[in-house]
């Protein structure tokens, strides 16, 4: 019996902007039509993603998610992160597109993961294949509060309450706590990432 495989076909309001965002991050189209609907195929680092044209579509709107299991997480955002530096000048880690770091998901038994959210509002979320992880090791009150804001922010799109969670864990949090660099440095990343104003 052959092996299963699916592909994710995800809603856009243009295929043109999907197009070119990913072949910023090393995709190439397999296929594209306009007629009778438009529709993309693309093939980049080992995957496939197709997407479809969809009237009305909003990244405001969208629900639409798919998980990628990969080897390494922090190759494959390497690679990401340099399109995007490029494409863009600079990282983007608000509004549409954006992408997140890679951090152990809390709700994902510890594994490394990361999301990059597509023009179109899609959230492709990226972790690490979990045959090869260990145990995550015993964490402080403040490293558990990390993991929460990761979960908060990175998984479901609350950068507000991410970054409430973590300014309260900071303030009640001992000064030696060993979790201090990493809370602090993801809370400068929340703040950059919250809507101005």
């Amino acid at each position: 019996m052959p092996n299963p495989r699916t592909i994710p076909l995800l809603p856009c309001a243009d295929i043109d902007e999907i197009e070119t965002f990913f072949a910023a991050l090393g995709f190439r189209t397999t296929y594209r039509q306009l007629r009778p609907y438009a529709c993309l195929a693309l093939n980049g680092h080992g995957f496939d993603l197709q997407y479809y044209g969809l009237d009305g579509h909003t990244p405001e709107s969208s629900h639409s998610s798919c998980l990628v299991i990969v080897d390494d997480t922090g190759q494959i955002w390497e690679e990401f992160a340099a399109g995007l530096r490029e494409a863009y000048g600079r990282l983007p880690v608000k509004d549409f597109p954006r992408i997140t770091r890679p951090r152990q998901r809390k709700n994902a038994d510890g594994r490394s993961g990361f999301s990059l959210v597509d023009p179109a509002g899609n959230w492709l979320r990226f972790f690490r294949d979990g045959s090869t992880e260990t145990s995550p090791a015993e964490v402080s009150r403040l490293g558990a509060a990390v993991q929460n804001a990761v979960v908060l922010a990175d998984s479901k799109g609350d950068v507000a309450q991410a970054a409430k969670v973590l300014q309260g864990a900071l303030n009640r949090a001992p000064a030696d706590d060993p979790a201090q660099d990493e809370a602090r440095s993801f809370l400068a990343e929340l703040t950059e990432r919250l809507p101005e104003g």
